[in-house]
């Protein structure tokens, strides 16, 4: 294993700014392709998990031939320290899964305690576009393929903990051939056949900053006032995307509805590491680890789709904040679709 050393003394620009919410941590970026015990282009958004005491990110990692494969980092602390592994730890099995043949991407990582391993929904990317699929693992060591849940086009996918009505629940994002890129949720009873779509939370039109695109951040967490969900949203301008970050909240025994989303976004590209890199203008989130005892959530986040960094938040403030936002038009399930 290669360690890298506390991120804090290393004089980066950022100095614990705050996006009003969140405070982005002062070692920013926390992990970059410099890090890695092997030649790569560029690492970026990190699933996140209290894994044996450590904080483990599984980390997008894009090589020199521009194929993404997963690695991990692990950390005592959550924020100095990374330890990776000395080889890609998930790589793509084109052999075995075609739809894998240009790379896995973007994970999201859920503890099932029924089933009692985490479970990864990542994009398999092919010639036949991006589609969800899914893998389990208990140590994010090695991982057993479940394969494809959903067709491409669809990406930012993740599941929650547990079961509704005996079901499994999905959140996804399909690409649509016109129109709005929109927030689904799909059902299954073994985690292999999936139906019951329903729209989930649609993009807005127009001006707003999710406008036209938006997608899942990290899994749902549940709280006492129901699921809370991080999502992003895509606002197309002059110079190119802007890739911001919002909250809904999902009632907890149906979440097919939706309590309250946030009109404003409350995270957002800011720093020079976020605004610099592959792509600019993008805080692109796919974990969160929050630490019961002390109320804090840690979010990490891909930056520019170059580099990893850090920012945290109370989660009392933001349930706060949650709480204060809007409830949107309540219509139908069957109307949703």
């Amino acid at each position: 294993m290669v360690m890298r050393e506390g991120a804090a003394s290393t004089g980066n620009s950022s100095s614990g700014s705050s996006d009003w919410l969140f405070t982005r941590f002062r070692g920013n970026p926390i992990v970059t392709a410099q890090d890695l015990p092997y030649r790569v282009n560029t690492v970026f958004n990190p699933a996140a998990a209290e894994v044996d005491g450590e904080s483990a990110l599984l980390m997008r990692v894009e090589d020199l031939r521009g194929i993404s494969h997963l690695a991990v980092a692990r950390s005592h602390d959550g924020r100095t320290g990374w330890q990776f592994d000395a080889k890609p730890t998930f790589e793509s099995d084109p052999e075995n899964h075609p739809e894998e043949i240009w790379g896995v991407e973007d994970p999201r990582v859920t503890w099932l305690p029924e089933v009692g391993e985490w479970a990864v929904a990542y994009t398999a990317y092919s010639r036949r576009g991006p589609l969800v699929s899914l893998a389990f693992t208990r140590d994010f060591r090695s991982f057993t393929r479940l394969g494809p849940a959903m067709p491409p086009e669809d990406k930012d996918a993740a599941l929650f903990p547990r079961r509704f009505g005996g079901r499994w629940a999905l959140i996804h994002r399909p690409s649509q051939l016109r129109g709005p890129s929109d927030m689904w949720i799909s059902y299954s009873p073994d985690l292999l056949h999936w139906g019951d779509h329903t729209m989930l939370l649609p993009a807005r039109e127009g001006a707003w900053w999710d406008a036209g695109k938006i997608g899942l951040g990290p899994p749902p967490l549940e709280t006492p006032d129901g699921w809370l969900v991080m999502y992003h949203g895509v606002h197309l301008t002059a110079s190119g995307s802007l890739y911001r970050l919002g909250f809904a909240l999902l009632d907890l025994e149906d979440p097919r509805i939706c309590l309250r989303r946030s009109d404003e976004w409350v995270f957002g590209p800011s720093e020079p590491y976020e605004r610099t890199g592959d792509v600019v203008g993008v805080t692109f989130p796919c974990g969160w680890i929050l630490d019961s005892s002390t109320d804090e959530l840690r979010l990490y986040y891909g930056a520019a789709d170059s580099s990893i960094s850090l920012a945290t938040a109370r989660l009392s403030e933001i349930l706060d904040y949650v709480r204060s936002c809007p409830a949107p038009d309540r219509r139908r399930h069957a109307d949703r679709r």
